[in-house]
């Protein structure tokens, strides 16, 4: 018999199949915006907390309940994985993330450890469990790890970057030392993301948050292979979400390099999306989160715009498409999920 999640409504629209309703669930689905999680915020740094697994399975199954999604998405940083690395991780106050001994060279790239275990990220998969075992039966666990190019691009920059100028001089200056470095990212995020599924994900998503900046021909050099790569490395039958925001251009080459879902920014349609995406694969997006500070109605007008635009389409999971700022009225937030459940995959609502 098969578990309660394995016929959810999102795992069948990962799948490509027909949906009762659509489902709904959102990236920083546990965030400032929340009450819940600013007082489990309030016991430490963030790291802290993101190094502790009871912490993060209940912030998780705490927001799940308040917001009624569908999925729920593991409490965890895509930089995590970069501190066994070899690269140090500090999470300042009131700042972006920051990390110490940044790639810049060959010779760096020859300092950057390849993970061979999860012993250094134990903390990691026991959240898995953790959040697996305190979720009701029908809701799916999301896991999650950086995409080879913004993990890299983070290695590089040492933290924010306005123009990726020193991910790209490498990038361009020394292949094979770019190639080198994605090599030994792609295998350790395979066995995260893999070990993640072991310990009780059923389903992974892969964030490229800055593969942005690229164009269509630096993307399809530098990038499409490794991403690619990572995906085909991944357990067959545990649904890939593929992430990428800030360049449309490049959708038509993320379908390509793979993914049984292809989750979409704010700044392309869905219509044009569902066209741009290879057929078979699914869809995720794509609301600007920051319609959700708009009134209320106009909220719910923008989620039905939305939901419109993908029609009678199966394989349709409605999501942000970024993740939750922070100061969202949470109303808001609750207002856009209960738009999507009331949406007839026939576009009227009932």
């Amino acid at each position: 018999m098969s578990p309660a999640w394995h016929d959810s409504p999102f795992l069948k629209a990962a799948r490509g199949e027909a949906t009762p309703r659509v489902p709904v669930w959102l990236m920083r689905q546990a965030g400032r915006y929340l009450p819940e999680y600013r007082e489990i915020r309030s016991r430490g740094s963030f790291l802290d907390l993101c190094k502790n697994p009871a912490l993060c399975a209940e912030v998780m199954i705490k927001t799940v309940a308040r917001l009624g999604v569908d999925a729920a998405i593991l409490f965890s940083d895509l930089l995590l994985i970069l501190e066994p690395m070899g690269l140090g991780l500090d999470f300042p106050t009131g700042e972006g993330p920051v990390l110490g001994n940044p790639i810049r060279t060959a010779a760096d790239v020859d300092r950057l450890l390849e993970l061979q275990s999860m012993e250094s990220l134990g903390f990691v998969i026991e959240a898995v469990r953790q959040t697996r075992a305190g979720l009701p039966g029908h809701i799916p666990l999301v896991c999650f790890a950086g995409a080879p190019f913004t993990l890299a691009a983070y290695a590089v920059e040492g933290g924010s970057s306005r123009d990726y100028r020193t991910t790209k001089t490498l990038m361009y200056s020394d292949a094979g030392a770019w190639n080198a470095m994605m090599g030994r990212i792609v295998r350790s995020v395979a066995l995260y993301l893999n070990a993640q599924i072991d310990a009780g994900a059923q389903a992974v998503q892969i964030f490229d948050s800055w593969v942005g900046c690229l164009g269509v021909d630096d993307y399809r050099r530098y990038v499409l292979p490794h991403s690619k790569a990572l995906i085909e490395r991944i357990q067959p039958g545990v649904p890939v979400i593929h992430f990428a925001t800030g360049n449309p251009a490049l959708v038509p080459l993320i379908s390509e390099a793979g993914g049984n879902v292809i989750s979409i920014d704010w700044r392309l349609r869905l219509d044009d999306a569902c066209r741009a995406i290879r057929p078979a694969q699914s869809i995720q997006g794509n609301l600007d989160p920051t319609i959700l500070f708009a009134p209320r109605d106009e909220v719910c007008r923008r989620v039905r715009e939305m939901l419109g635009q993908v029609g009678n389409r199966r394989g349709y999971i409605a999501n942000l498409g970024h993740g939750v700022l922070p100061h969202t009225p949470v109303e808001n937030v609750l207002a856009m999920i209960e738009t999507v459940h009331e949406w007839q995959p026939n576009g009227a609502t009932p």
